[in-house]
Formats: structure tokens, sequence, C-alpha cells
């Protein structure tokens, strides 16, 4: 008898304390999923500009593979410049200057976590879990008495949680 009850306790213990850790990392998940259901607006996203020197003589296509602009299209050309929407490439010289709308570092490291499109058939079922799952990380905080030992630890394997998730996407 002393063995199940062992084994019950480690396991509640165990399930406790990989919860607290998941926690931070639920949270990461749930804010990064809900934004990138529209990751094809400009939603959060600032304009950086950008001066950089590539290859000569590319193509259209090459050349937007080499930007990383999907979809880039020459407005017209005039001598060896080639205008684009979002700026302007020299031909003979690889000189390329440009902008581009991109999330903040972070934002975009965590948006890497999930595909989704707002104009996708599954977004609202994408944006109800990212939403769902965020509750989840803040209900489970009401678990527990705040006064007793097992909230504090519980609070200190959340930390850890977001930390190491934190710095997996930066890594």
């Amino acid at each position: 008898m002393d063995k199940i009850k062992d084994t019950r306790t480690f396991m509640r213990i165990t399930h406790r304390y990989l919860g607290y850790f998941l926690a931070g990392i639920m949270a990461v998940y749930a804010v990064s999923g809900v934004l990138l259901v529209y990751r094809d607006t400009d939603f959060l996203k600032k304009e950086k500009k950008y001066d950089k020197t590539i290859a000569k003589n590319l193509s259209e296509k090459e050349l937007g593979k080499e930007l990383k602009i999907k979809n880039l299209e020459a407005e017209k050309t005039e001598g060896n410049m080639v205008f684009f929407k979002q700026g302007t490439y020299n031909l003979a010289t690889g000189e390329a200057k440009y902008s581009k709308k991109e999330l903040p570092f972070v934002l975009d490291k965590m948006t890497k976590l999930h595909k989704s499109q707002s104009k996708d058939t599954l977004s609202p079922l994408n944006t109800f879990f990212g939403i769902s799952l965020f509750f989840f990380v803040i209900s489970s905080f009401w678990m527990f008495n705040p006064k007793t030992k097992a909230f504090k630890r519980g609070m200190l394997f959340t930390i850890a949680g977001l930390i190491v998730s934190i710095i997996l996407l930066l890594v």
C-alpha cells in the first residue's frame, strides 16, 4: 500500500511542477499563436530600412529571393536602376535600398513557432486555442492557495519555464 501512495504522491508532485513549468512555455506559444493568425496584416509591425550590396544583374525573381520579399515586382527600369514597391536595386553595382515591415525581434522569433493566416479557414479555431491556452495559464494560478509552499515553488517553476522558452527562442 505504501508503494501505491508513494507513486501517487510522486505523480501529483511531478504533475504540479511540470504544469507550472509548462505555464511559461504555453504563455509564449499562446501569444505567438494569436500573433501569427494576423501575420498577413501590419499589426505591431514597424518599417525597417535596408541598404546592402548583393549580387549584380539579378533577375526579378532572384532579387525577390535574395531580399526575402515575396512576390517582388519591378515597377520600372531606368538605365541600371530597377524600381520596385519596397525600394530600388542597381543592376551594375548590386546596391539594394529597400524597406520591409517587420515585427520587433522577439515577436518575430516567437511567430516562427506557428504558421496560420487570418484568411485561413482554421484561423478562428487557432485564435480560440491560443486564447484558451492563455486562459489556462492565468487560471492555473488559482488552483493552489497563494500562501502555500507549493504555490510559491510553482511560481519559481513558472518563471523558469518562461526563461527557458525565451532563451530557446533567441538561440
